[in-house]
């Protein structure tokens, strides 16, 4: 079972047809993180903001890429609130740090603050990304696990068990992989996360652990440490 991980959710899986947030998805998410949680297992979580805002959207509508990215910062730290107040209403002690200062909604980043809270045995929930456009969540994640000193990212996807040789729901003949390594994903393309996110993870050895969310027990079957999905790597297992 690992000690300590970062679990990165995409916006997108939290909501629900038409609407932002799915409280059924928001419960269940909660409850899986908080059966993880008193089990021991300590846990960062970084979020997406893809359910209000993605970068598609802001190019249809004309805001400026810059623009844009800062939207989408605020955006994951409306998420890190839902998130925050879900596993509060199961009763796990939460924290939502941000990258942009807003004292008046959350703790600033700081990395010593966050250890702490976590060796405490709360949930740290960094929101707002790096704090700097141009940079994805995936990035912010990279960076989170990394000065956390994570042992692993669970990268939760939505309805994907893993990482395939092509779009398994257009080709039925796509392979899953059981491991792959990052000069793997940089080789072949395959879109697990963005270069900067994945160059970032090999640079610090950092394991990724890719799987299906929505299959029930996955959280908790990931902080186990279980090979629900396909693990990646710096090299070779």
């Amino acid at each position: 079972m690992y000690k300590r991980v970062l679990l990165k959710l995409s916006g997108e899986a939290l909501s629900g047809e038409g609407r932002n947030f799915d409280p059924a998805v928001l419960h269940t998410l909660a409850t899986e993180i908080k059966e993880a949680a008193d089990l021991g297992v300590e846990i960062a979580i970084v979020v997406g903001g893809g359910n209000f805002i993605r970068g598609k959207m802001v190019e249809d509508i004309g805001i400026e890429r810059i623009q844009g990215d800062y939207m989408g910062m605020l955006a994951t730290i409306i998420n890190a609130l839902a998130i925050q107040s879900a596993l509060e209403s199961v009763g796990v002690d939460t924290r939502v740090q941000t990258s942009i200062d807003m004292p008046k909604v959350a703790e600033p980043f700081i990395q010593r603050r966050a250890v702490r809270h976590l060796e405490k045995g709360r949930v740290v929930i960094f929101g707002g990304g790096t704090g700097s456009p141009y940079f994805s969540t995936d990035t912010t994640a990279a960076l989170r696990a990394s000065e956390i000193k994570a042992e692993v990212i669970l990268m939760a996807k939505n309805g994907v068990d893993g990482v395939y040789s092509a779009d398994p729901r257009k080709n039925p003949d796509a392979k899953r992989y059981e491991h792959l390594t990052y000069l793997d994903l940089l080789n072949e393309g395959l879109e697990v996360m963005d270069s900067t996110a994945t160059s970032m993870c090999m640079d610090n050895n950092m394991e990724l652990m890719v799987f299906n969310m929505n299959e029930p027990g996955n959280i908790v079957k990931a902080c186990k440490g279980e090979k629900i999905g396909t693990i990646i790597s710096k090299e070779e297992k």
